[in-house]
């Protein structure tokens, strides 16, 4: 099982961030929102992930950071749950909805909870 997050599975490409905003589903399970769209372009062949926490929610750098560096390690270790049960490539965009912190335990829950739940958006 490939758990690593490497610089091809990051969603940077600004097109495909406004197309994500634009047309996308998405389904919360607090503390987390994700908004998704299936990937049509033939090159591109796995999931395209970003991570966002609202600077009006999380008022210090520090704190945004770390969020985003938990959310991340969560999709990571969980990130099987998308790749084995879905057959073409998704644009994925978490985004952090509390202004409370949160640990890793937590995070990594909501994490398959949210990921489960849009498998089965997805899937019906």
């Amino acid at each position: 099982m490939d758990e690593s997050f490497g610089k091809n599975e990051k969603l940077k490409s600004k097109k495909l961030i406004d197309i994500l905003f634009h047309g996308g589903k998405s389904v919360k399970k607090y503390p987390l929102k994700l908004i998704y769209l299936p990937i049509t372009n033939p090159e591109i062949s796995n999931f395209k992930i970003g991570v966002s926490v609202p600077k009006k929610l999380v008022k210090t750098a520090v704190g945004r950071n770390r969020i985003k560096r938990l959310m991340r390690e969560a999709f990571r270790k969980n990130k099987y749950l998308v790749t084995n049960n879905l057959p073409q490539p998704y644009a994925l965009m978490f985004i952090y909805i509390s202004r409370d912190e949160i640990n890793l335990e937590n995070l990594n829950k909501t994490m398959i909870k949210i990921m489960e739940k849009f498998i089965e958006e997805e899937v019906k």
